[in-house]
């Protein structure tokens, strides 16, 4: 099936766009569309690995050096924490103090063990959320943004912000949930985006940290295995639930480049597949032909705003017509109910010259 529209003639000659309806490159380029291997020409390829879907990536210049299904869409587990910590740190202050609800507290799954007192800073909880993997603390930083709807909402916003467009967050945690899903890629998208985050960077570095507790304090520990065992090492986070299975992103940097693993749905131990992986990645980054890119954010509505020309002249005019046009091609019915509002208007102004023409005629 093919769509057509017709642009107004009221700013230009009438153009007709005509193009695939389901024509759409895979976020990163086409090659990425692929569900098996996607590995560059002439080299070998990366290490076996159990995972469903990986993905590994030069985060220093967005280049994709293999991949096996990038877009694949599985559960993310834990991984979403990253997205819930992206998403977070912009918006609560550092140093306040917030008292964690029941609920928050009696989240189930892996926690860092809150309690209902006013003891913690939300820095303090952003360190359960990425060194403990605490679900109590993604629901605390959840409540403290004012509630689970909202922080879902804030969270899928910075999702299609990132072009992490097979993210669907439904939980803060990344607790199973039916509709919820991300990919190895948007994954990778994710953590590129956290890493350019200074305290996002410090949260899944830290190895180890005190944490209050009621009378006193006790020590929490970053649950990446890999922060002690690999060289370079710098992030980011884990995850793991009876149905996604073991979810995994890394990061480590050598001679001035960032090297990002992904898995997804791994069915066993991790820990060695991610060295290997990650070491694959070093061995080829700058010497194979990429497969792909890490796209860059979205600019944010003041970023168009300020990149956004004053509108001095007709072909200024037009060419933001024919933007249009090609945006409403792939799904902005806005845009089509436009140019036919566009087209009744040139019409309907014709018939009353006409009109005008003819009673003006007559009275001669």
């Amino acid at each position: 099936m093919r769509k057509t529209l017709l642009v107004p003639a009221a700013l230009l000659a009438t153009v007709t766009f005509t193009v695939p309806a389901h024509a759409q490159t895979p976020v990163g380029g086409e090659l990425l569309g692929s569900k098996g291997l996607i590995k560059p020409a002439g080299v070998k390829a990366p290490p076996k690995t159990k995972a469903h879907s990986f993905v590994i990536a030069d985060a220093t210049t967005g280049e994709v050096l293999a991949a096996k299904d990038p877009h694949g869409r599985y559960l993310p587990a834990s991984t979403q924490k990253m997205l819930t910590a992206l998403t977070l740190i912009p918006k609560l202050d550092a140093n306040r103090k917030v008292k964690p609800s029941r609920n928050a507290v009696n989240q189930e799954g892996t926690a860092v063990g809150l309690s209902t007192k006013p003891i913690y800073k939300v820095d303090d909880l952003f360190r359960a959320l990425m060194m403990s993997s605490g679900n109590d603390a993604a629901m605390a930083l959840a409540e403290a943004n004012g509630g689970v709807a909202r922080t879902m909402a804030d969270m899928n916003a910075e999702a299609k912000r990132l072009q992490a467009n097979d993210t669907v967050a439904k939980t803060p945690s990344g607790l199973d949930k039916p509709g919820q899903s991300s990919s190895a890629y948007d994954l990778a998208l994710i953590a590129r985006a956290g890493l350019a985050n200074p305290a996002f960077a410090r949260y899944v570095s830290t190895k180890s940290s005190k944490f209050p507790a009621p009378k006193s304090y006790y020590e929490i520990a970053n649950h990446n295995k890999l922060l002690w065992r690999y060289k370079g090492m710098i992030g980011v986070k884990n995850g793991y639930t009876s149905k996604a299975l073991g979810s995994f992103v890394g990061a480590a940097t050598r001679d001035g480049h960032t090297i990002i693993v992904a898995i997804m749905k791994h069915e066993g131990y991790f820990w060695d597949e991610v060295e290997s992986l990650l070491d694959w990645g070093f061995s080829a980054t700058g010497k194979v032909t990429p497969v792909g890119a890490l796209v860059d954010p979205l600019p944010t509505v003041a970023e168009q705003v300020a990149a956004t020309p004053a509108p001095s002249s007709v072909p200024a005019a037009r060419t933001a017509l024919l933007d249009s046009a090609v945006k409403a091609q792939t799904g902005t019915s806005r845009m089509v109910g436009s140019a036919v509002v566009g087209i009744g208007l040139v019409g309907g102004l014709s018939w009353l010259l006409y009109g005008i023409r003819r009673r003006r005629s007559s009275r001669l």
